[in-house]
């Protein structure tokens, strides 16, 4: 089944968030991940859901006709902005901590627990990233590990600024 990333902006008022999650329920779309967070706009939440949902249209509609729902959006996985955070537990002797120190380095990963016999990292970036620094780190043996909801907004669609290095000043 196909995951979709939807933008969802809501009221923030009391059961939203339990009224959505029980109307995709209710018609049997699963939740993989679902985000929510406030906005730069007062009194308004945005949810970032995503969901296997082979009709994809028909939960939009759906959300569309509950009252607090303001605005629903497919975001494109190719063209959204998107990231997770991550937690993850290795087991780890003493002895490899340098080697599994450096992968975390090419990473971006941060340690924030280290045990005699285990180290914590915590890791944030796309799907794809985070995956591949499991891949990674999987050898080692994976202890316990928990990720945060996907977030994600529309990328602007204007052209990128390209950044150009400028002259060296003497």
């Amino acid at each position: 089944m196909t995951h979709h990333t939807l933008s969802v902006i809501v009221e923030d008022k009391p059961g939203v968030l339990a009224r959505v999650s029980a109307m995709c329920s209710n018609r049997g779309f699963n939740i993989h991940s679902l985000a929510v967070g406030p906005t730069h706009m007062a009194g308004r939440s945005h949810i970032t859901m995503v969901v296997d949902a082979p009709e994809v249209e028909q939960l939009k509609k759906q959300l569309h006709k509950l009252v607090n729902v303001i605005k629903v959006q497919e975001l494109d996985t190719g063209r959204a902005l998107e990231t997770e955070v991550m937690m993850v537990r290795v087991s780890c002797e003493p002895a490899q901590r340098g080697e599994l120190g450096g992968t975390a380095d090419l990473f971006g990963a941060r340690m924030v627990d280290l045990t005699s016999n285990t180290i914590a990292f915590e890791i944030s970036g796309t799907p794809g990233h985070l995956g591949d620094f499991l891949d990674q780190v999987r050898p080692y043996g994976i202890v316990d590990l928990v990720k945060s909801g996907r977030i994600a907004m529309k990328q602007r669609s204007e052209k990128p600024l390209t950044l150009t290095p400028t002259a060296s000043r003497t």
